[in-house]
């Protein structure tokens, strides 16, 4: 069973770790249908991370937001999203693209729950759909509690390209508590026979500091224990290339970065991934949701691998 859920990279980290047969039984978790508990999850959420390739083949994460309904399923294994990514998001052409591969995450910080779909995108009169090759839910480990507090005032946004982090946004990644990771098996055959490559995009939680920033161009962060499927670790085993989202929850800001990361194996079960910044995106959108301070998650006493 196993090796229709995972790919050769995913693999390859459980068998490294000694977590196949826990691995296994999580993975059962993973279908194609979108039960009505996920559906009506979905229709309550104001905001969807996104992962996808660009055009020139760089990997990176992105949010959608809306009011409650803009993402909804319209089948047992389809979801439609209505409107698009703000004007100058790095994934706009991506997604207004029949075929591109995407992974999402719905993640909702009122009640800390979140469920992943990845699939293939569908352009549609409204926005565009998803058809779901990948359907499952992860545990509230490391998810961080908070409230919505308004929507900023529409207008024009503000978007800051670069190629490596300013003074001030590695200060942002050092005080954040949570990301979005968007990684691909696309490459070196990862998706093969089984079905189990493409796009996925999850989240990352800690306290502030978890994030650790080595130099404008590099940093880094521990991979805490979690469910075992090892599918964003085993992804950058099979292809380098990864999206990182960095979300401001109290003003709204976005900090989006591009490049390669991979994981570093220490002693005793640690480990660390290292990403390499290729690419920087800082946009300040109108409609933009913003949050309470958080209420950090229990699980986070207890880190170690």
């Amino acid at each position: 069973m196993g090796r229709g859920v995972y790919h050769w990279g995913s693999l390859a980290v459980q068998e490294r770790v000694g977590v196949r047969d826990a691995a296994e039984h999580v993975g059962r978790s993973i279908g194609t249908g979108i039960r009505d508990v996920a559906a009506a999850f979905l229709g309550l959420q104001p905001h969807l991370v996104v992962g996808a390739a660009d055009g020139a083949g760089r990997v990176w994460a992105s949010l959608l937001t809306g009011a409650p309904g803009f993402v909804r399923a319209t089948g047992p294994d389809r979801i439609a999203v209505a409107g698009g990514l703000p004007q100058g998001d790095p994934l706009a052409e991506a997604l207004a693209t029949a075929g591109t591969r995407v992974g999402t995450i719905a993640l909702d910080p009122r009640t800390r729950r979140r469920m992943r779909l990845n699939g293939t995108v569908e352009v549609t009169g409204r926005g565009f759909a998803v058809h779901a090759e990948r359907v499952f839910s992860n545990c509230p480990k490391y998810l961080q509690k908070r409230q919505p507090l308004d929507r900023a005032a529409e207008g024009a946004g503000v978007v800051w390209r670069g190629d490596v982090l300013t003074p001030d946004q590695e200060r942002a990644v050092r005080a954040a508590d949570t990301f979005f990771v968007a990684t691909t098996a696309e490459a070196d055959g990862a998706d093969g026979a089984d079905g189990a490559g493409g796009v996925d995009a999850s989240h990352r939680g800690g306290l502030p500091g978890f994030v650790e920033v080595s130099s404008p161009g590099e940093l880094t962060w521990p991979d805490y224990a979690g469910n075992a499927m090892f599918l964003t670790l085993g992804n950058l085993a099979a292809d380098p290339r990864a999206g990182l989202l960095f979300p401001d929850w109290e003003s709204g800001a976005l900090l989006q970065l591009s490049g390669r990361a991979e994981t570093e194996f220490g002693a005793g079960g640690e480990r660390r991934v290292r990403f390499r910044v290729e690419s920087v995106v800082e946009s300040l959108h109108p409609g933009r949701l913003r949050w309470s301070v958080p209420e950090y998650s229990p699980h986070l006493g207890s880190t170690t691998t």
